[in-house]
């Protein structure tokens, strides 16, 4: 049964993108990540055009990431103050992703940003993962210790100035890390429809050292808030946000994460990494495909000066 998109102006199979809700929302549940960096992706892959499934994507993100958010919150698992200064950077972001979005949008080369971002980020992203999984393995195979960095070590970023103590998450380091950090993902989640999670939870364990325990209700706390903002600022200034599209991929994706968390839990963490950057790595190299090869059309007509 096809239904159609009134923003992405197509006819789609319902039970297709509900298939794909539950994929994602299984991979989501599997490894305790944001599925928008596979759900946009694959809705491009679909055929639905850039722009829409970016838009689009982020209110998913949003419904997502706040029930996450709930649940680390009523655990008291979320430093109110580190959600805070990563909100200043992070709203700052928004507005910049959204001019930034906007200003691509209206030259015609906003599809091609999204695609090269996208294979510049994944193809790196996967890549680190699956060699550091690898490598995990080996050792464990080889029955020697994980190499884990003590948490009092300290790097370059602990010599920057301002300096904050963050009691709940037991840190004294630099607002201007946290202020980036929060601007770039924010950024990035607002261009490629991506929440940032499985971004911001390495940055913030490895760079500031932040206990895992508090820095996955953060990061969903970070998460609601730009991706509600980009949803709300997607719709004013693009309307490219299909209503649609976004409640039959949350249905499905509900779904489907409480299959995935319930998998998680029989398969080692080596494991888990492995399969996950094997994933990010595939669709990486699916766009860098996508960017070589001739295009179904080689190319359109529009009235100049019209919308692209």
């Amino acid at each position: 049964m096809a239904i159609y998109l009134p923003i992405a102006e197509l006819p789609i199979s319902i039970f297709l993108l509900l298939a794909l809700g539950l994929a994602v929302g299984f991979v989501s549940g599997m490894f305790g990540v944001g599925g928008g960096f596979l759900m946009t992706p694959l809705l491009i892959f679909l055929g639905i055009s850039p722009g829409v499934a970016v838009a689009s994507v982020t209110t998913h993100m949003t419904a997502s990431s706040f029930s996450g958010a709930l649940s680390y919150w009523r655990r008291r698992a979320v430093d109110v103050q580190m959600a805070t200064a990563l909100l200043v950077g992070g709203l700052l972001g928004t507005w910049s992703g959204i001019w930034i979005f906007t200003t691509l949008r209206a030259i015609g080369q906003l599809d091609l940003m999204i695609s090269f971002s996208y294979l510049i980020l994944l193809t790196a992203v996967g890549s680190l993962m699956v060699m550091e999984s690898v490598r995990s393995m080996l050792r464990q195979r080889q029955n020697k210790p994980s190499l884990m960095r003590r948490s009092g070590t300290h790097t370059w970023v602990h010599g920057l100035p301002l300096k904050f103590r963050f009691r709940r998450s037991k840190i004294y380091v630099s607002l201007i890390p946290v202020f980036g950090i929060g601007y770039s993902i924010a950024v990035l989640g607002v261009i490629m429809g991506i929440g940032g999670g499985f971004l911001l939870v390495p940055m913030l364990i490895y760079f500031l050292r932040a206990p895992t325990a508090t820095v996955i209700g953060t990061s969903a706390v970070l998460t609601t808030a730009t991706m509600a903002l980009a949803t709300v600022m997607h719709a004013v200034t693009s309307h490219l946000v299909d209503a649609v599209l976004a409640l039959v991929l949350m249905v499905g994706g509900v779904i489907g994460a409480q299959f995935g968390a319930q998998t998680a839990q029989n398969l080692a963490p080596e494991r888990l990494r492995f399969l996950l950057g094997f994933l990010i790595l595939a669709v990486g190299f699916r766009f860098g495909y996508e960017l070589i090869s001739a295009p179904e059309h080689l190319y359109t007509i529009r009235v100049l000066g019209a919308e692209p």
